[in-house]
């Protein structure tokens, strides 16, 4: 049985356009849509506390449930058969996603929103959800193309193999081309072809394509085999490899990167790329941690 696809909301609008993209996944998946609205402690939210008969508590119930209401009705607009599921939890935010995506497939967030989920993007939370989470993570952000092609960031480490083959199976499932991206920075090791001293010598550009093309080559080859009739391309680059990654987002209706998860983001997604990313993409990006797919 497919495992559902979580979708954490507030209420906000942004959090709305995730149970939409979060909906049509499920719907593409044949899997549950679970919606999660998760409130921590009445103390420090401001929620009032008493039992569900309090008149103010009451108004919360209220509350959550039109805010549930107004996220399935969406969610059925964009999936009319779509099966889905409340859930309202008492926790922090972080924590109730991360427990949920251990029976989930994949858990869909927005990029900014109201409460707690509105800072979810926001420093250490996003590579905590990257790190410790079960499942992949879509962040719904930018504009996406809809007939734009599916980009995988392709890192020369093992912790791309998850994403490599998640993005194939997206890709598929989408109908979407797949382009993959492996980009090296003129002044990388691969830049040089020879013992001299890299600072001393003029980077090969050719040498350095031909070396991204070969991790592209390797990196792709596998899912290449399982996927035969699925067009992909091959786009080897040199250049910031934040800026060739994001100018990348604008034509692709998703981008799909890797994560190994040891507090956060590593080889290709070190640090201030995996922010960039997550904050300057121009279309929804997928997370997939080593061991996810």
């Amino acid at each position: 049985m497919t495992k559902p696809v979580v979708v954490g909301l507030d209420g906000s609008p942004s959090s709305l356009e995730a149970v939409v993209a979060a909906a049509r996944e499920a719907a593409l998946r044949g899997a549950q849509l679970r919606l999660v609205h998760a409130f921590g402690s009445p103390h420090l939210d401001g929620l009032p506390a008493g039992p569900p008969w309090n008149q103010a508590a009451a108004g919360v119930r209220e509350l959550l449930d039109g805010t549930l209401a107004e996220a399935e009705r969406r969610a059925r607009e964009a999936a009319p058969d779509l099966d889905v599921d409340r859930d309202v939890a008492v926790g922090e935010a972080l924590m109730v996603l991360e427990i949920a995506s251990r029976t989930a497939s994949m858990v869909v967030v927005s990029s900014r929103g109201l409460s707690a989920f509105g800072s979810l993007l926001l420093g250490s939370t996003s590579a905590h959800l990257a790190a410790h989470g079960r499942c992949p993570l879509l962040v719904v952000r930018g504009r996406p193309g809809p007939g734009g092609p599916v980009l995988l960031a392709v890192d020369d480490a093992p912790a791309s193999e998850a994403a490599v083959r998640f993005a194939f199976a997206e890709a598929s499932l989408r109908g979407a081309d797949l382009v993959a991206v492996h980009v090296c920075r003129p002044g990388s090791p691969e830049a040089y072809d020879g013992p001299a001293d890299p600072p001393f010598v003029t980077f090969d550009e050719i040498h350095l394509l031909k070396h991204a093309g070969q991790v592209l080559e390797q990196a792709i080859a596998g899912a290449r085999e399982r996927y035969p009739d699925l067009p992909v391309r091959q786009r080897p680059a040199i250049g910031r490899v934040r800026r060739t990654l994001v100018d990348a987002s604008a034509d692709a209706q998703l981008v799909v990167v890797g994560a190994r998860g040891r507090g956060g983001f590593t080889g290709l997604l070190l640090g201030s790329v995996s922010q960039a990313l997550l904050h300057h993409a121009r279309c929804p990006v997928a997370v997939v941690r080593r061991g996810q797919a």
